[in-house]
């Protein structure tokens, strides 16, 4: 069911989508975590969730409204728009700070998620050995991910359509980057290079991966937050808190391809680099406070419109 929304609210969606977009063109962060900071994860996985057969009934009958009204339409082209926005147009400013300013641009998303963890997790008023069970397993699985050595693979299209399955269902998990589960498939720069070349043949297999892998999957984590919504929020936290591994701002690069955390001499000493300490921690607090900020205003809004933040919901 669509809320009803002024055009003041679809503009800051868009901007929410921005920012999703931006955290998804960058291996280690996941718009999925922007979706839950900003409020709009629970309705943006119920929204993908409506797009079922009783939906495209409704579209090929030329049941426009109905559909409209069923997909919540307006809220997810807001969001999609403000996505598409955002990876076609700073991508390449992503890949600019990575190159020339990467330790206090991953000290950012650092603060970012350790704050993040940190909020929803506080929110977990009684723990149980599922919680904590939960937790763990989210951190051990992220931890891995980070861990695996990024592989090559084939340029089939028959694989960039897997890919774009694969990704997109890391790429609505909070913590887990779409970005980086494709650096591990091999094609992260492939999708750079389609996107900046306007690869349309590529781009369009890779899409229609990413629609029929959101969709399908979608069902699935929104039946395991209507179940299980504490245990898969505890999972979700642990994902982000083993994917601090890929955003730690040292990092050594081992002959296999792994990423390996180091402390900021030894990171000197290897690349030559300073270290920028004094940055780090000064980006680290600024992500962590946007954080905090980001869920002051959240709450502040919900409680003006009656509204149940996603925090809210931990019990």
């Amino acid at each position: 069911m669509e809320k009803k929304r002024k055009a003041g609210d679809y503009a800051m969606l868009a901007i929410k989508g921005l920012c999703m977009g931006a955290a998804d063109v960058i291996p280690g962060v996941s718009g999925g975590t922007i979706a839950f900071l900003t409020g709009i994860y629970g309705e943006l996985i119920n929204s993908i969730k409506s797009i079922d057969m009783a939906a495209l009934k409704m579209l090929f009958s030329l049941r426009l409204k109905d559909f409209w009204k069923k997909i919540n339409g307006n809220f997810l082209v807001s969001v999609v728009l403000g996505i598409l926005i955002s990876v076609f147009s700073l991508a390449k400013l992503m890949q600019y700070l990575l190159e020339y300013h990467p330790v206090p641009l991953w000290s950012f998303f650092f603060g970012l998620i350790v704050a993040s963890a940190i909020y929803i997790l506080k929110n977990v008023a009684k723990w149980k050995v599922s919680h904590s069970v939960s937790l763990i397993a989210g951190i051990a699985v992220a931890a891995y991910i980070c861990m695996v050595t990024p592989g090559e693979t084939t340029e089939a299209l028959w694989f960039v359509f897997l890919s774009g399955v694969i990704a997109i269902c890391a790429m609505i998990l909070p913590g887990i980057s779409g970005s980086f589960i494709l650096l591990l498939l091999g094609k992260y720069e492939f999708i750079m290079a389609a996107l900046s070349e306007l690869d349309i043949i590529v781009l369009a297999v890779f899409a229609s991966g990413c629609v029929i892998g959101i969709i399908a999957f979608s069902h699935v984590l929104s039946w395991l937050l209507d179940k299980f919504y504490t245990q898969t929020i505890c999972v979700l936290s642990g994902f982000m808190i083993g994917s601090l591994l890929k955003v730690w701002p040292w990092k050594e690069t081992l002959a296999s391809g792994v990423e390996r955390v180091i402390g900021p001499e030894k990171y000197e000493m290897i690349s030559g680099q300073s270290p920028e300490i004094a940055s780090a921690i000064a980006f680290f607090i600024i992500g962590a406070a946007l954080l905090f900020a980001i869920e002051y205003i959240v709450v502040w809004m919900n409680k003006r419109k009656g509204g149940i933040s996603e925090q809210a919901r931990v019990e």
